[in-house]
């Protein structure tokens, strides 16, 4: 209702058409509000604001907790993202517990959306790492911590602050796996990934367990080369530089530079595997220490045997190949193995035991068709016809050995099936070395055996013949010594000559056209005559001798007289 006040007159007065007074208060209507109250309703519009401004514009406020707040400083902390200020750190303190140290922050309310549930945070300074100097930027401004946006709908307001970067940024495509080593901690976040000497990829995390006594590995494969790895992949570790020298010889493998510095972790399918399905997201592989354990690691179906070794097994170790000429076929498993266990009744002396391993799956059968009772029996029946182990040398280098199989055709003995242990035992045979070494061993006995004494005196006086006949060639050379050292002898040389000078000019007076040459001439001619003419008379006497003596060749021969009485 609109208040009514009188209104007060000095003078009575009337209405002379209705005798009305005119003096009598009359009442009116008056507003609700004053205009007075117009300013300070503005004054407190324009407060209240200038305070939901000032609210608003600080942002939200999160917190954020670190092992350690080293270069992190409360109001001057900047947070960036893409090097662009989105907020600032507003305090630091100790947790509770006094384990961590807790920050909070204010970041800007038009980037309130980067925060969720799978953004990062990490503290920018300097390093120097393998892959060089990062963050000088910090050394005149300070450190800063860097945000990564997530890409996960759900928000948050409680993150951790890492000391180093991430190797993959959010929501990169590639694939992330985890790998279970007990290699120690000698692989660090951020070492390499690579294929056949390519970096395709970084370690994200390293943790140790200690209820399982292994360490977790968390790796990032980027895109494409997510396709590479299968469900037939093996990890290996890789430091660089690989030399081996073993019984296959010697064993230069050189990685890429940046594993050469800090190595890393290289990947592949083995040969004798197929390639195998893509791997999933998050599968789970083993870390092997190299790539010879990792290839062993494939073969997981094999027959286990074991040979009693007679002789030396100095040089043969643990991964050696087992070959049946010259293709492998097995792996050493053990050397020696349960070296305390009895030996069969059938040894006359004690063997050192090997346990070695056959492996079909080195042959290309996939393991769907090994048959290991079929194999098992397929060796009793080798075994039967002279298969035989023995140990030969693989690298005159390093002496290291290796397990040959083969045929022994000229065996004396039939195989007896033995055990060991619980495992079936390989029949053997003496080594290379062993049999070299068992005929030097025959050789002297035989040696031995041989009567040396008479052999011994017979050498003793052929010596001394040996010494008087070399006195007398010693008295035989002095004296041809004596001899040429003669006046006599030595001019012996000019005489010589001189006879050989004279000879030649006689040679020369003997020409066709000399004289002497003619007449020589004739006289043969002369007595080649006379020989014809003797011709019948040598030919005669030949054919009867008696001419000589008789006129008559007819007459008989006289018949002697009978004597007188």
């Amino acid at each position: 209702m609109a208040n009514e006040t009188p209104t007060n007159t000095d003078q009575k007065s009337t209405d002379p058409s209705d005798g009305t007074d005119l003096n009598k208060a009359k009442t009116s209507r008056q507003t609700r509000l004053s205009p007075i109250w117009v300013v300070p309703i503005v004054a407190i519009a324009i407060g209240m604001w200038l305070v939901y401004d000032n609210y608003s514009s600080r942002g939200t406020l999160v917190t954020l907790t670190m092992d350690s707040a080293e270069g992190i400083e409360a109001g001057n902390t900047l947070i960036r993202s893409r090097n662009v200020e989105i907020g600032r750190v507003q305090s630091v303190r100790l947790s509770d517990d006094l384990s961590h140290a807790v920050m909070t922050a204010r970041i800007q309310p038009e980037v309130e959306d980067m925060l969720r549930q799978d953004s990062r945070f990490w503290v920018v300074k300097p390093r120097i790492g393998r892959e060089g100097i990062s963050g000088l930027g910090t050394v005149l401004s300070g450190a800063y911590i860097q945000l990564e946006p997530g890409t996960d709908e759900a928000p948050r307001r409680e993150f951790p602050v890492s000391d180093i970067p991430p190797v993959a940024p959010a929501g990169q495509a590639g694939l992330r796996l985890s790998l279970t080593s007990q290699l120690g901690n000698s692989l660090r976040v951020g070492d390499p990934v690579s294929y056949q000497g390519y970096t395709v990829g970084r370690i994200e995390e390293n943790r140790f367990e200690p209820e399982s006594r292994t360490m977790q590995h968390k790796v990032f494969i980027e895109e494409p080369y997510t396709q590479l790895v299968t469900d037939s992949t093996r990890f290996w570790t890789t430091s660089g530089v690989d030399f081996r020298l073993g019984a296959d010889g010697v064993r230069i493998n050189v990685e890429s530079i940046e594993a050469l510095l800090g190595g890393g972790v290289t990947f592949g399918v083995p040969e004798d595997l197929p390639m195998g399905q893509p791997a999933e997201a998050d599968a789970h592989f083993i870390l092997y220490a190299d790539e010879d354990t990792a290839r062993e690691g494939t073969f997981n179906r094999y027959l286990e045997y074991v040979l009693l070794v007679d002789e030396t097994v100095r040089g043969l170790s643990k991964g050696a190949p087992v070959e049946f000429r010259g293709v492998r076929m097995g792996t050493v498993a053990a050397v020696p193995w349960n070296f305390t266990a009895p030996q069969p009744d059938s040894r006359s002396r004690f063997a050192i035991p090997v346990l070695i391993r056959i492996e079909p799956q080195r042959m290309g059968i996939e393991n769907n068709n090994i048959d290991l009772a079929e194999w098992e029996g397929r060796f009793n029946r080798m075994f039967s016809l002279g298969l035989r182990a023995s140990l030969k040398s693989g690298s005159l280098l390093t002496g290291a050995l290796f397990v040959d199989l083969n045929f022994q055709r000229d065996l004396n003995e039939s195989y007896v099936s033995e055990e060991f242990s619980g495992r079936k035992v390989f029949p053997t045979v003496a080594g290379g070395f062993a049999q070299i070494q068992a005929q030097v061993t025959d050789l002297l006995d035989k040696l031995n055996s041989l009567e040396v004494e008479p052999l011994l005196t017979g050498l003793d006086r052929n010596l001394q013949a040996s010494e008087s006949v070399l006195n007398e060639v010693r008295d035989v050379s002095a004296s041809i010594n004596q001899l040429l050292s003669n006046p006599e002898t030595q001019a012996v040389g000019g005489n010589l000559n001189a006879t050989l000078e004279e000879l030649r000019s006689t040679l020369q007076g003997l020409s066709p056209s000399s004289p002497a040459y003619q007449d020589l001439t004739a006289a043969i001619e002369r007595l080649d005559r006379l020989m014809r003419d003797l011709q019948p008379l040598t030919r005669t006497l030949s054919d009867n001798p008696r001419a000589l003596l008789f006129d008559n060749l007819d007459t008989q021969d006289p018949i002697p007289r009978a004597p007188r009485d």
